[in-house]
C-alpha cells in the first residue's frame, strides 16, 4: 500500500500513521517495521519516526493468524435468560467480540463459556447488536437461530429500543432534540468516524436529565445504530462524550477506562411469545462516581 502524508498528518508518528490507515493493531504494524515491510520515501525507517507533509509511506504487513472465538470462564452478569434469548450487562472495558486487536476476553468468549455455542457468525455468535469496548450496558443475546433472526429483523426495523445514559462536555442549548447527520469514515483515521455527507443516515434523539456548570447528564435513544453514533453525534455538536479519548479527551484521574456512555435501556418483543420485555440497568460505579463529583462541584 501507498500512502502521501497530508498535511493534518505532520508531526504523527510513522506506527501511528500506519495502524491508521491500514486500520491495524499498532503491533501488527510494529512488528512490520521490524520485519522491513514498511518505508519512508524508500528507506526504512524506526517506528518513532515524526513524518512531514508530503512524505510516501509503503508499507507492505503479513496476514494476522485466523481469528477464532473460543470459550473462556469469564463471569457475566445475566439480567434475563430464557430458552430463546438472553440479556447481559457488560461492563466498560469489554470488547464486544473477538477482533484482531481483541483476541480473547470478550463478551462473546464470555458468552461461548457460559452456554458452549450460539447461533449465526462465528465470530458474533448470538449477537444482534453490539456496544463499543468502553460504552457499559444492555445488550440482547440470541440463543437459537429462529431468535437471532427474528431479533435482527426488529433491529432493522427500529422495533428494538435502545436508550443511553451520557455525560458530556458544555451545556447544550436545548433541552431535547434530534441529530440527523449521516456517519461514515474519517478519510486520514479509518479507526474513526464523522459526520459526512457521504455516509450512512444516521438519527439520534436526545434530552437534557441535568445540567451542571460545565457539563451535562443527557439521555439518548438511537433510532439508527452507526458505530460510534452517539459518540460522532456529540462531538459533531461540540459537546463531546466526558472522557472520551477518541472523540473529545481523557480526563486525568478518570476513574472510567473511557467515554462515560451507558446503555441503560432496552426494550423488545420477545420474538417467539411476542411478550413486551423491557429492562434497566443503573450506571456503574465509575460512571455514578463522576456523575457525583460533577453535581457537587459545579452547582
Amino acid at each position: 500500500m501507498r500512502h502521501v502524508v497530508a498535511p493534518e498528518e505532520a508531526g504523527l508518528r510513522l506506527d501511528v500513521t500506519v495502524a491508521r490507515h491500514a486500520a491495524a493493531p499498532r503491533s501488527r504494524v510494529a512488528e512490520a517495521i521490524r520485519q522491513g515491510g514498511v518505508r519512508v520515501n524508500d528507506e526504512l525507517a524506526r517506528a518513532s519516526r515524526l513524518l512531514v507533509e508530503g512524505d510516501v509511506l509503503e508499507y507492505a504487513l503479513a496476514d494476522p493468524e485466523p481469528l477464532v472465538a473460543k470459550p473462556e470462564r469469564i463471569d457475566l452478569t445475566i439480567v434475563y435468560e430464557d430458552e430463546d434469548l438472553l440479556v447481559v450487562d457488560k461492563p466498560a472495558g469489554m470488547v464486544t467480540h473477538p477482533a484482531h486487536g481483541t483476541r480473547s476476553g470478550t463478551l462473546v468468549n464470555a458468552l461461548l463459556g457460559y452456554l458452549g455455542t450460539l447461533p449465526g457468525d462465528a465470530l458474533r455468535p448470538g449477537l444482534v447488536h453490539r456496544l463499543d469496548r468502553d460504552t457499559s450496558g444492555l445488550l440482547v443475546v440470541a440463543k437459537t437461530p429462529e431468535a437471532l433472526s427474528a431479533l435482527g429483523i426488529a433491529m432493522k426495523a427500529r422495533k428494538i429500543s435502545r436508550e443511553y445514559l451520557g455525560l458530556v462536555h458544555g451545556i447544550p442549548e436545548f433541552d431535547r432534540g434530534t441529530l440527523d447527520g449521516p456517519i461514515g469514515r474519517e478519510p486520514h483515521n479509518r479507526l474513526k468516524y464523522i459526520v459526512t455527507r457521504e455516509g450512512r443516515r444516521a438519527i439520534t434523539h436526545y434530552e437534557v436529565v441535568e445540567r451542571f456548570a460545565r457539563h451535562t447528564e443527557m439521555r439518548f435513544r438511537l433510532e439508527t445504530g452507526r458505530t460510534h453514533q452517539i459518540r460522532v453525534h456529540c462531538a459533531a455538536m461540540h459537546h463531546p462524550i466526558y472522557n472520551d479519548p477518541v472523540y473529545g479527551r481523557s480526563v486525568p484521574g478518570s476513574p472510567l477506562p473511557g467515554q462515560a456512555l451507558h446503555a441503560w435501556r432496552l426494550a423488545f418483543t420477545h420474538p417467539r411469545t411476542r411478550v413486551e420485555l423491557g429492562f434497566e440497568s443503573a450506571p456503574p460505579p465509575a460512571y455514578a462516581s463522576v456523575r457525583a463529583v460533577l453535581a457537587a462541584h459545579e452547582r
